[in-house]
C-alpha cells in the first residue's frame, strides 16, 4: 500500500472515530488501538513497539478529540463540571501511573489485557440492569478515588474512559445525555495524564519509526485528530437526537471483531 493509501486510512479511522466519540461519550481507543496496531504492522514499523505505539497515538488523538466532543456537548447542557472536576485529580494521577505501567509491559500481554477488557466494555455496552431508583453520586473524595481508577485502567488499554465513566454515572442515576456528556468531558484529562506517560516513557527508544516522538507516532495523529476533530461534533448533535441502543450493540460487535483482529496479528507476528 502506497504513502498516500495509508493517509487514506488513518483519515477515514479518525473520521469514524470521531463520529462515535461524540455520539457515545469515549474517547474511541477502542477502535483506534487495536486499528492503529494493524496499520502499524502493515506499515512494517517493529513488532515489539507496536502496541505501545498504539496505545500512544490513539491517548495523543484522544485529547484533541474529547476537547471538541465536550464543546459539542457542553452546548446541549450536557456537562456536569463539578463531577468532571471532582474525577479530575485522581484521573491524572492514575493515568500517569497507567502510561509508565502499560511502557514496561510486553507487547503481548498487553493486548491480552486489552481484548479481556474489550470484552467486558462490549458486555457493558449491551447489558439493560437498571440501577436503584435510590442511588446517587458520591461526594467529592469518593469520586476522586473513582478517578483514580478510572484513569489508571484507562491509560493502560488507552481509552477516554468513557466506557467505565459512563456506565458508574449511569449506576449513579445521572441521565443518560448527561452522563454521555460529562464523559466527554473528562476524557480530556485521561488522555493529557495518558500522552504525557507515553512520551516520556518512549524518549530514546531505539528502533523507532520515523516521525515518532516517544510511543506518539505523529503523522498518524495528525491526520487521525484532524478528521475526528472534525466529526465529533456531528456525533454529539446525533446523540441529542436519536435512541443508541441500537448503534451500542453493533459497536460493541465491532469492538470484539477488531480486537480479535488485533490479538491474532500480535501472537503471530
Amino acid at each position: 500500500m502506497t504513502l498516500d493509501l495509508w493517509w487514506f486510512a488513518y483519515i477515514a479511522l479518525g473520521a469514524f472515530v470521531g463520529f462515535m466519540a461524540g455520539m457515545l461519550g469515549i474517547g474511541g481507543g477502542g477502535i483506534l488501538v487495536p486499528m492503529l496496531t494493524i496499520i502499524f504492522s502493515h506499515q512494517g514499523f517493529p513488532a515489539s513497539s507496536n502496541v505501545h505505539m498504539a496505545l500512544g497515538t490513539s491517548m495523543a488523538a484522544i485529547l484533541l478529540t474529547s476537547i471538541s466532543s465536550a464543546r459539542a456537548h457542553h452546548r446541549h447542557g450536557a456537562v456536569n463540571w463539578p463531577v468532571v472536576f471532582s474525577f479530575a485529580p485522581g484521573i491524572v494521577l492514575g493515568a500517569l501511573g497507567g502510561a509508565f505501567l502499560a511502557a514496561r509491559l510486553p507487547a503481548q500481554p498487553l493486548a491480552v489485557f486489552f481484548g479481556c477488557f474489550m470484552l467486558y466494555i462490549a458486555w457493558r455496552m449491551v447489558s439493560t440492569t437498571r440501577p436503584s431508583a435510590a442511588r446517587h453520586l458520591p461526594g467529592k473524595f469518593w469520586l476522586a478515588l473513582t478517578g483514580l481508577g478510572i484513569g489508571l485502567l484507562s491509560a493502560l488499554v488507552s481509552i477516554g474512559g468513557g466506557t467505565i465513566v459512563i456506565p458508574f454515572l449511569v449506576w449513579c442515576n445521572l441521565p443518560m445525555p448527561k452522563a454521555i456528556g460529562t464523559s466527554a468531558a473528562t476524557g480530556f484529562f485521561v488522555a493529557l495524564a495518558g500522552t504525557t506517560g507515553y512520551l516520556l516513557n518512549g524518549h530514546g527508544m531505539e528502533g523507532m519509526p520515523t516521525g515518532s516522538v516517544g510511543f506518539v507516532y505523529l503523522p498518524g495523529l495528525a491526520l487521525v485528530a484532524l478528521a475526528s476533530v472534525w466529526t465529533a461534533p456531528l456525533g454529539a448533535r446525533m446523540a441529542h437526537r436519536m435512541p443508541v441502543v441500537l448503534l451500542k450493540r453493533v459497536f460493541a460487535v465491532v469492538l470484539l471483531l477488531i480486537s480479535a483482529k488485533m490479538l491474532h496479528l500480535v501472537f503471530t507476528s
